[in-house]
């Protein structure tokens, strides 16, 4: 017997995503609406491929509801499947275990779920085929749920699906953490994970996949998001093919700056590299991009001292280059400036003076403490570039000061000075 079935995991509906700020031209709608339509893409697709079943393991919703629209959405989608004549199999995660969710909606005779108290199997004889799972009844589970999961049935291809972190990824909480061993110990012939939210595919024999997110939700979930087709021949797995799902992606863009004279030229640099990178995307996905500014350079002092006027400009000019698909998230700036500052310092004016107390200070805790005093009475009115509210330097704390003292200097130089003829 030959059958495909779909494994999703992380849906997240009505997620906000995360980092977006508002502007005029941004394209805050589609943003808004892109967990929805990476699941309506899932339910064409599952239509498309005629597949047997759904399995969601886990993180239908990204907590409780606001109010009823995201279960209305998400039962709506269901009823769509069950038309088709599609089952779907799920599982609670984290962000929608058992005390988590308060509200509630009836969903279609086609949706199962399986126990959140302890493993539950459902079998489909019809398919010769077992489905073993367990959801989360609280939100932090953190003892291995897997161990006492059942060993396979005997003549039936067999599934498992959990919600857990496995042993352990960066950025996920260690929640119902097991080991590839214990997984592998059942028999069975697919494991369908969910929780950790890129596609990754811990073991081939048998497989053991999780699907990743259906739409990733801020910076660090970059990539293409989707879900996993999967298709069984004769009691075996003969193909594992990640689907991508996603509407909207995002791009970290990591610039080095360095020798640009204004910010024009620092614009132009920004738009050049996006207009190479946005080529690689498909043409209908809107994209997020966190711009990071880094190197020395000229331009440095206008950026950070009108960082308002940067993004204005940057706003501008991605929405004249893109029309509107490319959205910036976020500007870092972490450049600095193009000067030499040894003969600033060797200057016989008040500008070497203030450099020379500043290195001074290193060695000098009186000095350090007056001039922290100083910064500290006036933190509120500096610029920002004498902040380093990004890089969440404590202008009255001396241990912070003093292990960024070069950037101090530099940057202090580089704002109080107008005499050119130096840089």
């Amino acid at each position: 017997m030959s059958f495909k079935f779909i494994h999703a995991a992380d849906l997240h509906l009505d997620s906000p995503l995360l980092g977006l700020s508002k502007y005029p031209g941004a394209p805050d709608e589609l943003a808004r609406g892109a967990t929805r339509r990476a699941l309506e893409k899932l339910v064409d697709l599952a239509i498309a491929e005629q597949v047997a079943f759904v399995l969601i393991a886990g993180d239908v919703y990204d907590g409780d509801w606001k109010d009823y629209n995201t279960g209305v959405f998400f039962s709506a989608q269901m009823s769509r499947l069950n038309e088709a004549l599609i089952d779907v199999y799920l599982i609670r995660g984290n962000h929608d275990a058992s005390s988590q969710i308060s509200r509630e909606l009836k969903l279609p005779k086609n949706v199962h779920e399986l126990s959140h108290k302890h493993p539950e199997t459902i079998v489909i004889p019809h398919l010769n085929l077992a489905i073993h799972g367990q959801g989360f009844a609280t939100q932090a589970v953190t003892h291995d749920i897997a161990s006492s999961y059942p060993s396979a049935k005997t003549d039936l291809f067999n599934i498992g699906i959990l919600h857990t972190s496995a042993s352990g990824y960066a950025g996920h909480e260690n929640y119902a953490p097991c080991s590839v061993t214990t997984l592998i110990s059942k028999g069975y012939d697919y494991w369908a994970l969910g929780h950790v939210h890129q596609f990754k595919i811990l073991c081939e024999s048998p497989y053991i996949v999780f699907s990743g997110n259906t739409q990733g939700r801020n910076i660090r979930e970059t990539g293409v998001k989707g879900c996993v087709l999967v298709t069984a021949d004769h009691g075996q797995v003969s193909s594992v093919q990640h689907i991508r799902l996603d509407t909207m992606q995002w791009l970290l863009a990591d610039l080095d700056v360095t020798d640009t004279q204004d910010i024009d030229q620092v614009v132009a640099r920004v738009v050049r590299y996006l207009r190479h990178e946005v080529f690689s995307f498909d043409a209908l996905t809107l994209i997020a991009v966190r711009v990071i500014l880094s190197g020395a350079c000229f331009a440095h002092a206008a950026m950070v001292s009108d960082e308002d006027r940067l993004l204005a400009e940057l706003r501008s000019a991605l929405s004249e280059e893109f029309g509107g698909r490319v959205w910036l998230e976020r500007l870092k700036i972490r450049t600095r400036p193009n000067i030499d500052i040894d003969a600033v310092a060797d200057r016989d004016d008040p500008i070497g003076r203030l450099v020379r107390s500043v290195r001074d200070a290193a060695s000098d805790s009186l000095l350090l403490e007056e001039l922290l005093s100083q910064f500290s009475d006036l933190k509120d009115r500096l610029p920002s570039v004498l902040t380093y509210s990004d890089s969440g330097l404590d202008l009255t704390s001396v241990d912070a000061i003093t292990s960024r003292l070069p950037d101090v200097e530099r940057d202090l130089a580089s704002y109080l000075l107008t005499d050119e003829s130096v840089l």
